[in-house]
């Protein structure tokens, strides 16, 4: 017979092996599972990258698109061209800023009582060829037609009206019509 000693020696021994075998199997399992946790944090730290990296980009693409959108309508609608004007007793004189444009690209017309000045401001991309691969990343710089009317009061002097077009300013003297009054004898 097996005395009780050497039975709980073996139970003793059999429990420190399972306790042993119960360890690592847990350190096993701790170091699978905080794997496991790692590589899902990893993958979802690499999702959100990517996301905002696609938010990102479709920002830009939607801020690119948005630009050429804004440029096709500057270039689609008349803006005003920025003026000074003064009278004089007998004179009117017009101080139209146009920076960058060329003496070329300017037009005015009078009528009996009204002056029109045109210009055609060109965007600063066009002065790339097209086989250059540049993009607009900001443009506030006027560009496309501009136009300007001024009405005035008293009739003008078509025939005297004169211009003059130095670096971006062009200079208008016109002269008012003056009419002299006729008296009129009453009989």
């Amino acid at each position: 017979m097996v005395d009780s000693e050497t039975i709980e020696s073996k139970i003793s021994d059999k429990k420190e092996e399972f306790d042993e075998q119960e360890e690592e199997i847990n350190e096993n399992y701790e170091e699978e599972t905080q794997e496991k946790r790692k590589n899902i944090a990893d993958n979802v730290i690499n999702d959100v990258y990517a996301s905002i990296e696609e938010f990102k980009e479709y920002i830009k693409n939607m801020q690119k698109n948005a630009d050429r959108k804004y440029a096709e309508y500057k270039k689609s609608t008349v803006q005003t061209i920025d003026i000074d004007l003064i009278e004089s007793k007998d004179t009117y004189f017009i101080k139209a800023a146009v920076p960058g444009v060329n003496k070329e690209d300017i037009s005015i017309e009078a009528g009996d009582n009204d002056l029109t000045i045109e210009a055609t401001f060109n965007a600063f991309i066009d002065e790339f060829e097209e086989d250059e691969e540049v993009e607009v990343i900001s443009s506030s710089i006027r560009s496309g037609r501009c136009a300007k009317t001024v009405r005035f009061e008293n009739s003008l002097d078509l025939e005297n009206i004169t211009a003059k077009f130095t670096n971006g300013i062009v200079i208008i003297t016109i002269p008012k019509l003056i009419i002299p009054k006729h008296k009129i004898n009453v009989e």
